[in-house]
């Protein structure tokens, strides 16, 4: 019970804010029923015992007042001071009083769903009131005339209550799953998320400004989208996509993002290295959903960074085949979708809004992005705020490769419209199941609609047609099994769909990728300078990777780029083809032993196999999960584990709350990382 004790007017000696009642009524008692937690635009109750001796009379004159920020005002709205009447106004803050017995009166207190979020201080009286006690008040998905409304319940408890999902990577159609623990109501993770607010440059610039503008959750998605990052700021995470780790941990080390906010706070606001931008995205889904936001990580395949905004990726190489310029390809990209209503833009543009917290471009001088609306990106309508340019081209740029000469002479020697942005996914409402959205941000491939909206977005291209059997067709095939630590063979197939016999030129590489494009060591090469083929006819040339030559560079995202490149040898026409390879890992096994009750022990013997050829060493297994390892993540070090041997440990923890729960395990060593796996346990009381 949150009480608060004193004597003031009224002869009341204490207000019991009803933590528990109310929290339950708000959706809010995951975070704890010892502070009052509420969402704004629907009533909470308050009781105020009298003195004794004292009597309550009906009509009895009270005023209250209600306050967020430093410099609370009423003109801001982060102020309101208000007589208690008859009947609440839903429109603004009001209460009524009801007496429940001589010495209990209780206060139902009915808050405008535009309210700006935040701590607030509850007073009774007009000046230098008397306090009543504190509440936080969050954004309400449940509430129809809040800016975040979301009409069905299971995808509100999804994307506003759900504690873990699933993150997704890898390349199509290996998809990779990671699952991660939000955590948005572990205890003390709101009021972190409340200090990443407080720590943002706004605030400190105009504090008063920034608190009335919380009331805007387009506003607040922009700031969160800035603070994530620590580009500009104060701000949760540094970015790293050098493989040099240095000062902090790999990206992949994390599964969850309670330590991240916890680290962040503890050490007074330094960064917490490192993070990459499924970290970024994960971390900013877990400070929406703790403030009230509907969010969720999506992941974009074959995503573009556009530097120049031309709406093109322009790959652009000399003669001696090296590539010049910045613009470039990730394997895949993750961001967050918010949920809200647009009353800053034309009708038609509620909905899911994109925003990107990972830092690669500034927007009005500051490393963020968004949010902007999936219907304006889908739609071409690129005026629309916020960065609408920039995650157009990430899902559906056109990809044009250009060939310098020594002259000076550019000319275009190859142009794709679809290779750009590919089965964008998420979490499934409900399941753990991957959920294509493509359609949310684009029209079909190729389709009419879809180069429409590519000439609304002011660019010059013709309208996709069907296009007969290429000529040549060039495809690159991989083994079944690419499992890390092993040697396995790509081929290069070549067909020749025309009436004669061509001779070509084929070179064949294969490259260590990291995710976000950056080529690494060459690991594999083939040619073949005078490859003839007859009409009709195809050929597959070998290409052979061997551990020996990736194994040393390999990044944690075990992926091979592998590159074909033919030239006709009498037309000189350019033909490319690029697939990469993600490599298979050996699954960590999870075995759950005991009855799944709360407050009963459960252990879990967890095993990986070492796949490589050569020992593991420093070798961890991570564990955490929401509700089953007590809020702190349960470290098991393993030593070095030989080839063909198991690492292996057990776990034990006692849930705390009964549920469908999902136990994370993540495993670090050395030379193999960035592998984990889930156990999803149901837990009765």
């Amino acid at each position: 019970m949150c009480v608060c004790v004193f004597a003031v007017a009224l002869d009341i000696e204490k207000c019991d804010l009803q933590c528990q009642e109310n929290n339950t009524e708000h959706y809010t008692e995951e975070n704890g029923v010892d502070r009052l937690i509420v969402r704004r635009g629907r009533p909470f109750s308050v009781l105020l015992h009298l003195r004794q001796g004292s009597h309550a009379q009906p009509g009895t004159n009270v005023t209250l007042s209600v306050e967020t920020g430093p410099m609370p005002c009423r003109e801001s709205g982060t102020k309101a001071t208000f007589d208690v009447g008859s009947a609440v106004d839903e429109s603004c803050w009001s209460a009524t009083m009801s007496v429940l017995t001589d010495d209990i009166v209780c206060l139902t207190i009915s808050s405008p769903a535009d309210a700006p979020i935040g701590k607030y201080k509850l007073l009774m009286g007009h000046i230098n009131g008397t306090s009543l006690g504190e509440f936080v008040m969050l954004f309400n998905p449940w509430c129809s005339r809040d800016a975040v409304y979301m009409e069905n319940e299971e995808e509100r408890e999804e994307y506003v209550l759900a504690q873990d999902g699933i993150i997704y990577r890898g390349v199509p159609p290996r998809f990779k799953e990671l699952a991660w623990t939000f955590g948005q109501f572990e205890p003390g993770i709101l009021d972190i998320c409340l200090r990443i607010l407080d720590e943002n440059p706004k605030f400190v610039h105009d504090a008063k400004q920034d608190c009335a503008a919380r009331a805007d959750p387009v506003y607040v998605t922009r700031v969160l989208s800035a603070m994530i990052n620590c580009s500009d700021d104060r701000g949760v995470l540094m970015g790293c996509w050098s493989d040099d780790y240095s000062f902090g941990v790999k990206p992949s080390y994390w599964t969850g993002s309670e330590d991240i906010l916890r680290q962040w706070n503890y050490t007074n606001c330094l960064p917490v290295r490192y993070g990459q931008c499924w970290v970024f995205a994960a971390v900013n889904c877990t400070v929406s959903r703790a403030l009230g936001i509907p969010c969720r990580v999506i992941t974009n395949y074959d995503s573009a960074h556009d530097c120049n905004c031309n709406l093109l990726m322009e790959y652009i190489y000399n003669e001696d085949n090296k590539e010049i310029g910045d613009d470039s390809i990730w394997n895949y990209h993750c961001w967050v979708e918010s949920w809200m209503t647009r009353p800053d833009l034309k009708e038609g543009f509620g909905g899911w809004q994109a925003s990107d917290p990972t830092p690669q471009e500034q927007s009005e001088g500051v490393f963020c992005c968004g949010p902007v609306p999936l219907s304006a990106i889908k739609n071409g309508e690129l005026t629309m705020k916020y960065d609408a340019p920039f995650v157009y081209a990430e899902v559906n740029a056109d990809v044009v490769v250009y060939v310098t000469k020594k002259t000076g002479e550019k000319r275009k020697v190859l142009e794709n419209t679809k290779e750009v942005g590919h089965h964008i996914s998420t979490k499934a409402v409900g399941k753990d199941e991957r959920l294509d959205i493509t359609n949310l941000y684009k029209y079909p491939e190729g389709s009419e609609e879809e180069r429409m909206v590519f000439e609304k977005a002011k660019h010059h291209n013709k309208l996709a047609q069907k296009s007969e059997e290429p000529e040549v067709q060039i495809k690159i095939k991989i083994a079944k099994s690419t499992m890390i630590g092993t040697d396995f063979q790509v081929f290069v197939v070549v067909k020749n769909n025309s009436p004669t016999t061509k001779t070509f030129l084929l070179l064949c590489y294969a490259r260590v990728q990291h995710y976000n494009g950056t080529i690494g060591e060459k690991c594999g090469f083939a040619g073949v300078p005078d490859l003839k083929i007859d009409p009709s006819q195809s050929t597959a040339t070998p290409l052979t990777v061997e551990y020996s030559k990736y194994g040393p560079t390999i990044t944690d995202d075990r992926m091979i780029k592998v590159k074909a490149i033919l030239m006709d040898s009498e037309t000189r026409k350019f033909y490319k083809e690029v697939k990469t390879i993600v490599l298979d890992t050996p699954p960590i096994t999870i075995k759950i032993a005991g009855i799944p009750k709360v407050n009963q022990k459960l252990t879990a013997d967890i095993a990986l196999q070492n796949p490589l050829p050569v020992p593991l060493q420093d070798c961890i297994f991570t564990v955490n999960g929401v509700r089953l390892t007590a809020g702190q993540s349960i470290v098991q070090k393993i030593g070095t584990v030989n080839p063909k041997e198991y690492a292996a440990t057990k776990v034990e923890f006692a849930p705390t709350a009964p549920g469908k729960k999902k136990l994370v395990v993540a495993f670090d060593s050395a030379k193999l990382s960035n592998i984990s796996a889930f156990e999803t346990i149901v837990i009765t009381d």
